[in-house]
Parts: structure tokens; sequence; C-alpha cells
């Protein structure tokens, strides 16, 4: 991208828009910063792009080229620095583009059976939502689904803490995540817990068929009304010297786990 990129960068951003924030920029609209974020973006079909700023660098650091007609503009450090949350590692690139569309559970449904789902009950950070987008990448699975309600909006803090895998892995919002439970089960799916207190350990609660794992918020833990949509809670088997996870750290373990049953 950088021979064709140079090309296309325009002046100094004097006419620069937006002020800092999480990654929400205009109703709609999703601001992204740094390299793998901004990249995966670009060559994700799914998303429109608004505009991109970049520095020089930033533009030489990336693969490929843009379309001549891709708006973009040329902008010092400084000026990306107003445009994202304070102290993000924007690497030189921040784009403006449109919120990925809405998807549907029952798509993910119809899909590769043996890939897990991640389900996420009230788990608000977004820094632990990217970090279980990466691992979702990492690991193969098929979705992540969360509560409409109760899971933090896309933002420039996902996509980088996703580090790319916000473009890849399917995040499917539900209004009722109890029915959406219900709905992976009349697929084949056995859902799986995580819980400290639980009697049997992950690998013990482990199927040979398709999967899904329910995350609760760190602290909190999974709301009752979801543990009981749950067919089995498992703990993950951790020294006595610590009392829990974090939990995209459990994710990722969980998911390992079925990648290598």
């Amino acid at each position: 991208m950088a021979k064709g990129g140079k090309k296309n960068l325009r002046g100094r951003a004097g006419r620069m828009q937006g002020g800092r924030g999480s990654g929400r920029a205009n109703k709609g609209h999703v601001r992204l910063w740094g390299r793998h974020a901004v990249e995966a973006a670009l060559m994700n079909p799914r998303r429109q792009h608004r505009k991109l700023w970049a520095t020089l660098d930033g533009i030489d650091s990336l693969s490929g080229e843009l379309p001549p007609d891709f708006p973009l503009e040329r902008a010092e450090v400084a000026d990306l620095a107003r445009l994202v949350a304070k102290d993000a590692p924007h690497q030189g690139l921040v784009l403006e583009c449109e919120a990925l569309p809405d998807l549907h559970l029952a798509d993910v449904l119809e899909g590769e059976a043996t890939r897990p789902i991640v389900v996420l009950d009230q788990v608000t950070d977004p820094h632990n939502v990217g970090a279980l987008l990466r691992s979702a990448a990492a690991f193969n699975a098929a979705a992540i689904v969360t509560q409409d309600r109760h899971a933090p909006p896309e933002s420039g803090v996902i996509a980088k803490s996703a580090s790319g895998a916000l473009e890849i892995v399917p995040w499917v919002r539900v209004v009722n995540l109890a029915r959406a439970l219900e709905e992976m089960a009349e697929a084949g799916y056995w859902r799986i817990g995580l819980a400290g207190e639980a009697e049997a350990s992950f690998a013990e609660a482990l199927p040979a068929g398709p999967v899904a794992v329910v995350l609760g918020a760190e602290g909190e833990g999974m709301r009752h009304n979801v543990a009981q949509h749950c067919d089995a809670l498992a703990r993950l088997p951790i020294s006595e010297a610590m009392e829990s996870l974090n939990v995209s750290n459990a994710g990722a373990i969980a998911l390992y786990a079925i990648a290598t049953r």
C-alpha cells in the first residue's frame, strides 16, 4: 500500500474533524486505529469506509495499495492523537468507517458445528471483549454471542485489542441471551458455563460434539438464569494460590481445550 498510498495523500489536516473517544465516532460510525485493526478493516469487504487519516510511515506500514479514489488524508502524529482515545497507540493510522452489519444467530447455527461458539454474559470491558475475539479467531470459533444491552459497542478499543479479529470473527448481538442458548441447544450444541465453584473440570464436561462455552463477567460471573440454561457448569483446574482468571484468559484456555480434545 505504500507506493500507491503516497500518491493519494492529501495535505495536512487543518480540516480534521472529531475529538477523542473510545472509537465510537458519530452515530453508526466507528473509528479504528493501529496497523492490524486498520489493515484488517481495509481488507474486509463487509466494511464501508468513510475516511483514513494517516502519516507517511503509517501508510508505508500497510500491505497492498489503496484504490485511487480512497478518501485518504495526510496527517501528523499530533493530529491523529486528537482523533482517538488519550494515549491510544494509533501507529500513524486512524480509519473511520461504518459499523459492521448485524448478524443473526441462525446464520451461525447453520454453519460448521465443529467450531465452538463463545457466549459472553455481561462482559463489558472492551479490552476483554477484544482479547476474546482474538482468541476466538486463533482457535477457529464460529462466533461470539453477546446480549445487546450488556456488552460494549463496537469500538476502536475493541478493534485494537482484537488485533484484526473484529473483522474475522462474527459477532452476534441478541436481545435475550437465555433464548439464544435455547436455540443453540436445539441446534445440537452442548452448553458449558465456566464457573469457579463447579465440581466438574472443563475437560470432564467437554463432549465430543458441538460446544458453546459461556463466560460470565469478572466478579459476578454468570447470571442465574444464564447458568440455568447451560447443560453443565465446569471449572478450570487452576492452583489454589489464585482465586480466578481474567475472563479473556479463561476463554482462551477453554478454546484451546476444545481445539485439542
